[in-house]
């Protein structure tokens, strides 16, 4: 009788000792949560684990969460290079090292007589993992470095895919994806508590919560189900401290955040036909403020709090490095549209709902404007859902063509 997903959770979890959690890079709060409520749940089990995140910086707004500052940057010491000598008829006396022009030179010293190559082997060891568990990652490849530098541990390793997202492509040999869940936190909340309920405590409660408040914008969002106000009711009952997940995310707002936010509401622009808003923030800006573009996700959310009838937000903003000023956008979407197909022309990384990409057009050249429109749509005229609309070029950038609904 084949088992059902609570069944092969808890099985794989029983035979697993050292777990990899992952999300990748470009994830909200949601991500960060679940895992770092899946990772004291495993660990009350005696299980190893570990949280990477390719190039991952902690929020600011999740400090409050235990086991925050855990989170990996990339993967270290997946595996052991073994040497193997036959010291039957020659024990080693002494081993010592140096390294020299990038060589290691490994010496070995036999307390009488010779050792030849033929008394030497090589051996790998396993991967120190044994079960991977991704979270709120339609693909693999959205992992970035940490999948793209390690391709054989996500072939040798069982992987347990949770998400809620639609464009999941079901890359685990146990995949757990709810379309009705409005966050990956309120799938991994119901994984638990069939697994162990007596599990569940304060901080687990908080870190699940925290992840179901910032996905459903404070439980704002337009999807939000009876089964979603239930599952955070019952995580306030298991203990999560609602006051502390409010008071981090929302009334933390650092001065420079609030002076950004300043900025881009004095250049803000609309357009009510298309739902579409948008906003540059310039080099003087950050330094007015105070800011860095850090604070860009915190000015979204507030734009999206107070602009309901906003289906696409955009925000155009100046980075510099050593090759020079970029022009960048940030770009959310609501349901209906996809951030990643609306920025298709520019090489984004991200997801479905939040995108990044850099245009390369000086904002104040006004082609930041064109840009953001050019994105979503070009045209007024309504067409059905599904039907090839064309992206037209502009300056420095390529055509592309999309399928979205108006």
């Amino acid at each position: 009788m084949a088992l059902n997903e609570p069944q092969q959770l808890a099985s794989v979890f029983k035979s697993s000792k050292y777990i990899l959690l992952l999300f990748n890079n470009q994830n909200n709060g949601d991500a960060i949560a679940s895992a770092v409520a899946l990772k004291l749940f495993l660990e009350k089990q005696h299980k190893q684990v570990d949280i990477a995140s390719s190039e991952f910086i902690s929020p600011k707004t999740f400090s409050f969460l235990p086991e925050i500052k855990a989170i990996k940057p990339a993967l270290t010491q997946l595996q052991k290079f073994i040497i193997k000598v036959d010291v039957k008829r020659n024990p080693i006396e002494t081993i010592s090292y140096d390294i020299k022009d990038d060589t290691l030179s490994i010496y070995l010293t036999p307390k009488s007589g010779l050792i030849s190559k033929q008394e030497l082997r090589t051996a790998q060891s396993t991967f120190k993992y044994d079960l991977i568990v991704t979270l709120g990652t339609a693909d693999l490849e959205s992992l970035g470095s940490i999948y793209l530098n390690n391709t054989d541990l996500f072939y040798r390793t069982s992987i347990v895919n949770i998400d809620h997202q639609a464009n999941n492509e079901r890359y685990g040999q146990i995949n757990i994806v709810d379309l009705t869940a409005t966050s990956t936190s309120e799938i991994v909340y119901k994984a638990l508590k069939q697994l162990g309920e007596t599990y569940l405590d304060t901080p687990i409660a908080t870190a699940l919560f925290a992840g179901m408040t910032v996905a459903t914008k404070s439980f704002r969002n337009q999807n939000i189900t009876p089964a979603t106000l239930q599952s955070a009711s019952e995580l306030v009952t298991y203990g999560a401290d609602r006051e502390k997940v409010v008071q981090a995310l929302y009334r933390t707002r650092s001065i420079g955040t609030l002076k950004l936010w300043g900025q881009a509401l004095t250049h803000l622009e609309h357009d009510p036909k298309l739902g579409l808003v948008w906003s540059t923030i310039t080099r003087d800006d950050f330094a007015r403020s105070g800011s860095s573009s850090d604070d860009l996700k915190g000015v979204v959310e507030e734009l999206i709090g107070n602009a309901p009838d906003a289906k696409v937000i955009a925000l155009f903003y100046e980075t510099d490095d050593a090759s020079g000023k970029h022009t960048n956008c940030l770009l959310t979407a609501e349901k209906n549209y996809d951030a990643l197909e609306l920025l298709n022309p520019y090489h984004p990384v991200g997801n479905k709902k939040q995108a990044v990409a850099g245009s390369g057009l000086g904002i104040r050249s006004r082609y930041g404007t064109k840009t953001v429109k050019h994105i979503v749509v070009l045209t007024r005229q309504k067409v059905m859902a599904g039907h090839k609309i064309r992206i037209r070029s502009i300056p420095g950038s390529r055509q592309a063509y999309g399928h979205f609904p108006l």
